[in-house]
């Protein structure tokens, strides 16, 4: 199995002006992401808009990106959603399409507990030899993936990471303390890398790599290399642009800041809708300080 890398990307679904995939958008974002430093692509997560995908959509998404990036960059599918069954589909699916890794969320909705959290993950690591990273965002799904559940997946052997988005530094060191020292958890949230890091993070899952990617990854091989400040220097550099990523619900400023770069991004699908006139002055500021306009 392939080392998982430090700096992924969790990358857009590009769209075309009547809102269908533009598939060779897709292939053009994925090269740029991994030539400007990302070393994985998260295709269909959130801030691929997964919820409003179909589920062909997302194997064609899969396909098309890992044929465009070949064996120079990393691509991990989102392959999870709130039904156990279709989930087992997409991941049985996207494991045919050559991807390297999947990642499952938390299945969102329903509200199942502890158990019910162990066995759906359970049953999609067990259609797939593929390495899956789990990913816990309680805003998004309505329930906290428990520390002691973590530990209890990570003994299955191709469970080997998780994305971390609870927004709890205690929670993050709760799993660290009992999980094995080969399993890697992800920051899901920018602002919070370089804390992870500091206490045993892999690396960051992100959304600001789109248009940060070099910085990012400076950062982090900063941190690793014991230069702690100057990786602190960058965090705060790039501080106010991690916040207007999320001053709204991702994707919809990442995909304004891509626009505004002229990249490959289109419109978003409802029930999303285009940053307001103060989002996007809030955004357009935050690119202007780190030199992006």
């Amino acid at each position: 199995m392939r080392s998982l890398p430090r700096l992924i990307t969790a990358m857009i679904t590009p769209f075309k002006e009547d809102l269908s995939i533009d598939y060779d958008g897709a292939q053009k974002l994925a090269q740029t992401l991994v030539h400007e430093g990302s070393e994985g692509l998260v295709i269909s997560g959130t801030t691929g808009e997964s919820p409003a995908l179909s589920i062909h959509e997302k194997m064609e998404l899969f396909r098309v990106v890992k044929e465009a990036v070949g064996d120079t960059g990393f691509v991990i599918a989102g392959t999870g959603t709130n039904a156990t069954a279709d989930c087992l589909k997409i991941t049985e699916g996207a494991s045919k399409a050559g991807v390297d890794a999947v990642m499952v969320v938390v299945p969102y909705y329903n509200k199942p507990n502890a158990e019910g959290v162990y066995q759906h993950f359970k049953a999609a690591a067990g259609v797939t030899e593929l390495p899956m990273i789990l990913y816990n965002v309680p805003g998004r799904t309505g329930i906290n993936m428990l520390p002691e559940t973590v530990a209890r997946l990570s003994l299955i052997p191709n469970i080997v990471a998780i994305k971390e988005a609870c927004g709890s530094m205690d929670q993050v060191s709760a799993i660290r303390n009992i999980v094995p020292d080969d399993f890697h958890i992800y920051s899901g949230d920018d602002s919070l890398t370089l804390p992870m890091l500091a206490l045993g993070g892999h690396g960051v899952i992100s959304v600001a790599s789109h248009l940060v990617a070099p910085q990012i990854k400076e950062m982090i091989t900063a941190y690793l290399a014991g230069e702690v400040e100057k990786a602190s220097a960058i965090h705060y550099r790039l501080f106010d642009l991690f916040r207007a990523m999320f001053i709204t619900a991702n994707p919809i400023p990442v995909k304004r800041a891509l626009g505004l770069l002229a990249r490959p991004a289109g419109g978003l699908r409802l029930p999303l809708v285009e940053s307001t006139a103060v989002e996007t002055e809030i955004i357009k500021n935050a690119m202007i300080r780190v030199g992006l306009l």
